[in-house]
């Protein structure tokens, strides 16, 4: 008997596929987007109101002149807003997060000063993520974090990353390079895999070990130590910790109204497109049964935040009793990559 389908529990609008940044990792710069064609504020009213967490991305969102009311027609339809920016326009970020201070941010960077802004092709980046942290902060939000995507590039400032996190009490989440539609890569890959994994390993053993005095962020950096538990099996290519739940548990709306199954695939899977047909309509329907077929039979081994997060959160004994496995490892001097 088949599962019964019930709404998503997490979204991640794409606002737009324009961005100001030039990722090595990131092709989204290059494709064609026509302003003109973003959906807006009332097509996202069109969401039902079930989402436990909705995240904002891009492209870079903050090039939307209309983020605040995004904000806006999004907060009845999710317990929690996030926004993923690089942090560069500090004035539209604070004018959003002024108005809306419960919403999180997650600014990216991609290592320290120098590494960071040559990786993202934004002179003067890291300066002013950290500018956009001070004013975000002085205008009331509370939920302020840093983001990094692994490769073999940065990884030896990842922990020092981390460790600047810590010091201005900012969490860090991390995910590692992918190629899909979604980032317009497929060349993608980590030339130095044994180096990268040793370099993640340190990380994931420090996150374990965290000493945060604030007991949110500590706890979530053993979570974070799951997910790059998976992002040192996606490496090495194994399969994730924890079955995809891509257009079940989680669904991607793009700038055009399109809702995907997720931004992982090598083409969109899309199931309808909200500016045509209701939201009931769309993730009930055939088409959309047809994508959780292709879901089950893909092969991708994606892990990723976005599909990583609702995994655990629908089987959460996983994470937690290995959590609980290696923090012991760790006590007794054990190595946290062997299984046994």
């Amino acid at each position: 008997m088949r599962k019964r389908i019930r709404y998503p529990k997490e979204a991640c609008f794409i606002s737009t596929y324009r961005c100001n940044a030039k990722c090595v990792m990131c092709g989204i710069w290059q494709k064609r987007a026509g302003e003109g064609k973003e959906i807006g504020p009332s097509n996202l009213k069109k969401l039902p109101s079930c989402f436990k967490r909705i995240n904002i991305s891009g492209g870079e969102p903050s090039l939307r002149d209309d983020l605040p009311e995004i904000v806006e027609a999004l907060r009845s339809k999710s317990r929690k807003i996030d926004i993923s920016t690089n942090g560069y326009l500090t004035e539209k970020l604070v004018e959003t997060g002024r108005k809306f201070p419960d919403t999180a941010f997650r600014i990216s960077l991609e290592g320290m000063q120098e590494l960071n802004d040559r990786l993202r092709g934004l002179k003067g980046g890291f300066e002013k993520a950290l500018e956009s942290i001070e004013e975000l902060r002085a205008a009331g939000v509370g939920d302020i974090g840093l983001s990094i995507v692994i490769s073999d590039k940065n990884k030896n400032d990842l922990l020092k990353l981390y460790r600047m996190a810590v010091e201005m009490d900012l969490d860090l989440s991390s995910s590692v390079i992918h190629n899909s539609f979604y980032f317009n890569k497929f060349d993608n890959r980590i030339e130095n895999i044994e180096g990268t994994i040793i370099e993640v390993q340190k990380f994931i053993g420090e996150l374990l070990r965290s000493k945060r005095k604030n007991i949110r962020l500590r706890v979530k950096d053993w979570g974070r130590a799951f997910i790059d538990y998976g992002i040192i099996k996606y490496i090495k290519g194994e399969n994730r910790p924890i079955v995809c739940s891509a257009a079940k548990d989680f669904c991607f709306l793009d700038p055009y109204g399109n809702i995907m199954a997720c931004n992982g695939s090598d083409e969109p899977w899309i199931l309808g497109n909200i500016k045509n047909e209701s939201f009931d309509r769309i993730w009930f329907g055939d088409k959309a049964r047809e994508i959780r077929e292709k879901v089950l039979q893909c092969r991708k081994k994606c892990w990723m935040v976005g599909s990583a997060r609702p995994a655990m959160r629908s089987k959460p004994w996983i994470p937690v009793l290995w959590i609980i496995k290696n923090k012991i490892k760790l006590s007794i001097g054990r190595d946290i990559l062997n299984e046994k």
